[in-house]
């Protein structure tokens, strides 16, 4: 077996993997702890609620607009020199959201913020492969999941927490000293990387168009539901834009001879299928992530914090399947252990449609933890898996297309739930609303044990009123509720109708 530089050189695995993590779970905790502290941003510097939310956006389109890139920029960079870079300038982007005085210098902080650490998910993907053996690429996909899922999902609960009990910037001052300790630790334990390939001229052409498409993009699932959809004349053509630019950046990658995203990667049945699979098991952790915390702050009165830590046996799950699953896809077919994870993620999400107004914290936990199993059940075979028939020059650009497609599904995802929860509410509200009729006599005998209790305080006509406005309140929340079950059956569904296409992997035997 050839060994690899850090090997050769007796640097132990483990110190390897700490090193490329630490910097990964900063980059991945920059999109989820922020989400929560919008509302009080938006206080500090008196923007609108759709002005702070460039915060988040902006942060999202560069992250993913390096995702594909970063095996390109390995390359040419070398891989230690590289990772140093990214991480100062993430530290330095960090700086400047601590040191903000306006909302402008907010949103250029997040920009380079996002440039540095957008490459460490696929390349920390793709050194975990690399060093550990390939019987051990179970446990390298563990160490993985901890950097991608539990940080995404723990990411609301530490926000919440840091933004309730301190301040908003608090969630930029813990990266700066953690940017320091992993440019030394990376300079102490990462190597180039032995199958580099001196790349040439870059591809100015290919990275624009990949700026204008994922910029466009993001601008309508930004403000799609805001301004209507396709209603709206400049969404439209902003699409239309977006589709043009998509089209141009696949057909120009593909008939360039040195590309900065290598698609013909997609060749490879196991990481098509592998891409594909791996873009759902996002989708269900995303949707879930966004519709749960949301009923639970906008129907149930949760407060940020309380509403992230219903996220809390999740993460638990995670690291107790993290140690179960890395193990067991050495001894069990792969194929079996995501074909179960997938039934494992149907099944807590259908779990999550008998919510109510009477639904308690405790009721989230069992849902949470089994779909916490299945997420690891899951992403860890079919990380490994999609990679897995790849010769090792492919895998650093390979694992950035890989994370561009689950980023792309990301936010797709979190801008459809909250589309589908908005407009399945109106939906119920108009078919509900035909029981607040004179000809119904429970609304009636409602009204009018309503009505006597408010004349308390006021005449007949305005207790009247209030009675009337608090049953239509009453109306409008249950309409609301009835769209968090229907999005929860939306999302569970696909899970059942892609557990036969775990059959399309093809294993590779190991001796």
């Amino acid at each position: 077996m050839i060994r690899t530089i850090e090997q050769r050189l007796k640097i132990p695995i483990w110190l390897v993997a700490f090193t490329i993590m630490i910097p990964t779970i900063a980059s991945i905790l920059g999109t989820s702890t922020v989400t929560v502290a919008v509302p009080h941003m938006a206080g500090a510097f008196g923007a609108t609620r759709d002005e702070v939310n460039w915060v988040v956006t902006s942060y999202m389109i560069t992250h993913a607009i390096m995702l594909p890139i970063s095996g390109w920029l390995e390359n040419y960079f070398g891989r230690r020199t590289f990772l140093k870079l990214i991480t100062v300038i993430f530290g330095i982007g960090s700086l400047i959201c601590l040191i903000s005085t306006n909302l402008n210098m907010l949103i250029f902080g997040r920009i380079i913020q996002g440039i540095g650490g957008g490459p460490f998910m696929p390349l920390s993907q793709a050194i975990l492969l690399q060093v550990y053996p390939k019987e051990k690429h179970g446990i390298a996909m563990g160490i993985f999941s901890i950097a991608v899922m539990v940080s995404a999902i723990m990411g609301p609960a530490i926000g919440g927490y840091l933004v309730d009990n301190f301040f908003w910037q608090a969630l930029f001052i813990i990266n700066i000293p953690i940017s320091v300790f992993s440019v030394v630790l990376i300079h102490c334990n990462v190597m180039n990387n032995p199958n580099r390939v001196k790349v040439k001229n870059p591809d100015f052409i290919g990275i624009i168009s990949l700026v204008l498409w994922l910029f466009s993009m993001q601008v309508i699932l930004d403000k799609g539901q805001q301004y209507g959809w396709f209603d709206s004349t400049w969404i439209c053509w902003l699409a239309g834009f977006s589709f043009v630019c998509f089209m141009f950046f696949v057909v120009w990658e593909l008939e360039n001879k040195n590309p900065i995203a290598n698609l013909r990667v997609f060749k490879n049945l196991n990481f098509l299928i592998g891409t594909i699979l791996a873009s759902f098991v996002n989708i269900s952790a995303y949707a879930t992530l966004c519709a749960l915390p949301a009923f639970l702050q906008g129907l149930m009165g949760y407060t940020a914090q309380l509403g992230g830590s219903s996220m809390i046996a999740r993460s638990i799950a995670c690291f107790m399947a993290i140690i179960i699953v890395s193990r067991l896809v050495n001894y069990v077919d792969n194929r079996i252990v995501i074909a179960l994870g997938f039934f494992m993620l149907g099944t807590s999400t259908l779990m999550l449609t008998n919510i109510n107004l009477e639904y308690s914290f405790v009721c989230t936990i069992l849902p949470n933890i089994i779909l916490g199993f299945g997420l690891i059940m899951a992403f860890i075979p079919i990380s490994s898996l999609a990679l897995s028939t790849l010769p090792k020059t492919d895998l650093a650009s390979a694992a950035g297309m890989h994370s561009l497609s689950k980023c792309v599904a990301t936010a797709i995802t979190v801008s459809m739930t909250n589309t589908l929860v908005a407009r399945l509410s109106q939906a119920h509200q108009f078919y509900l609303v035909g029981n607040l009729s004179q000809y119904n006599p429970v609304f009636q005998n409602k009204l009018a044990l309503l009505t006597a209790k408010f004349m308390h305080y006021s005449v007949h006509y305005i207790a009247n009123l209030k009675a009337s406005a608090s049953l239509y309140n009453e109306l409008l929340q249950q309409a609301k509720l009835m769209s968090y079950v229907d999005v929860f059956a939306i999302f569970a569904l696909p899970a059942f109708l892609l557990m036969p296409c775990v059959v399309f992997f093809k294993m590779k035997k190991q001796s």
